[in-house]
């Protein structure tokens, strides 16, 4: 059995954030993934899409209705706004997700690789 609690600040993560985000849609990983620095919404589409070679191709819809959610669930934050564009950043909870989603993934990676 694999425990994925998370303390922040000396308490466990809020459970409907980890009900929530673990595990994590592919939007919401690589949201949190290129927010690691300030973006805006098309710049995380540009950004997905390089990064996935035009695998995944994040939709307007998709994406700004994950940003709203991601900030009102504390993950990400305003920054500024540039050129009529809002600039998120992930925050230090986002954060911690970010990684729990990741040690899940190398978790199901090394299963994977004993099993093959």
């Amino acid at each position: 059995m694999y425990r994925t609690d998370i303390y922040l600040e000396g308490r466990v993560m809020d459970p409907h954030i980890k009900k929530v985000y673990v595990p994590m849609t592919e939007t919401a990983f690589f949201i949190l993934l290129c927010l690691r620095t300030p973006n805006h919404g098309y710049g995380i589409v540009q950004r997905v899409e390089e990064l996935t070679a035009g695998g995944i191709r994040l939709t307007p819809g998709t994406m700004y209705g994950s940003l709203s959610k991601m900030e009102k669930d504390r993950l990400i934050r305003f920054v500024r706004e540039e050129e009529k564009r809002k600039l998120y950043q992930i925050t230090d909870l986002g954060l911690e997700v970010l990684e729990l989603e990741l040690k899940r993934i190398e978790r199901l990676y090394k299963i994977a690789r004993e099993v093959m």
